[in-house]
């Protein structure tokens, strides 16, 4: 069942948001070679909870930590751990908060250090694929296949892969809600969007091919052909007068 959100939840939404977005922030400056990825668990912990809400992600459906952190050719899920980012590795990091009984999600993929261009064209392709071309089609009136088809068509014309197994969702008082969003489609397709709907919407893309596997520990997410991945999400109302990136800060 979709749940479409009255204005009262989805200016607690915003609230979420905004301590999610803080958090990401910060965390883009805090990020660097020799950090383990337990290091940024235990500082996504401290800084969300420090500006009012909780870690969403501890202990959903048995996840043994605040947020997941993913590197290089891990896509999504990746178990923070004593994993020492080096230069040149890429890392993503997805995070939620709970504000109030509302859920807000957001992930970014960062550089760590300097990389090659190519890597870095690859995390902005990602971005841009949610920003100039998703976006456009979060109004009402429009169809839900027609983001999806945006997004591929966006990622693929850069020649990138653009992961089908695991999509974005809706969002509100459950962390994962109705209807599923993939990053792929077919244009005119899906459920009509309306104001008050709010959705996790999160481009995968990969350097290779879309085909993914998941590790022994059952949640991390890595590329079958080893080669690197991006991820980028953002929490987004559709409002009468268009999307509002709920969790949307300048990078």
């Amino acid at each position: 069942m979709i749940s479409l959100k009255s204005k009262r939840e989805v200016e607690i939404m915003r609230e979420s948001g905004k301590i999610l977005a803080s958090v990401l922030s910060e965390l883009s400056r805090f990020v660097k070679p020799g950090l383990r990825t337990l290091d940024i668990d235990k500082k996504a912990s401290e800084l969300i909870r420090e500006k009012g809400g909780e870690p969403a992600f501890k202990g959903y459906r048995g996840y043994p930590a605040n947020v997941c952190i993913s590197v290089n050719e891990e896509v999504v899920h990746g178990i923070p751990s004593s994993r020492k980012l080096k230069e040149g590795d890429i890392v993503s990091v997805d995070a939620g908060v709970k504000y109030q009984g509302y859920f807000t999600d957001a992930a970014r993929t960062w550089p760590v250090g300097e990389v090659p261009a190519e890597i870095r064209k690859m995390i902005r392709v990602t971005r841009d694929s949610l920003y100039k071309a998703g976006l456009e089609k979060m109004r009402p009136g429009m169809r839900l296949g027609d983001i999806s088809h945006a997004i591929q068509k966006f990622i693929e014309a850069e020649g990138y892969g653009v992961v089908r197994d695991f999509v974005g969702h809706g969002i509100g008082r459950a962390i994962h809600e109705e209807p599923q969003v993939p990053n792929f489609g077919k244009p005119g397709r899906g459920i009509p969007l309306e104001a008050g709907l709010v959705l996790a919407v999160e481009p995968m893309v990969t350097q290779g091919g879309f085909e993914v596997e998941i590790l022994d520990d059952n949640w991390t997410v890595v590329t079958s052909d080893g080669k690197l991945a991006s991820h980028h999400e953002d929490t987004i109302a559709i409002t009468e007068s268009g999307p509002e990136v709920l969790t949307y800060f300048e990078e």
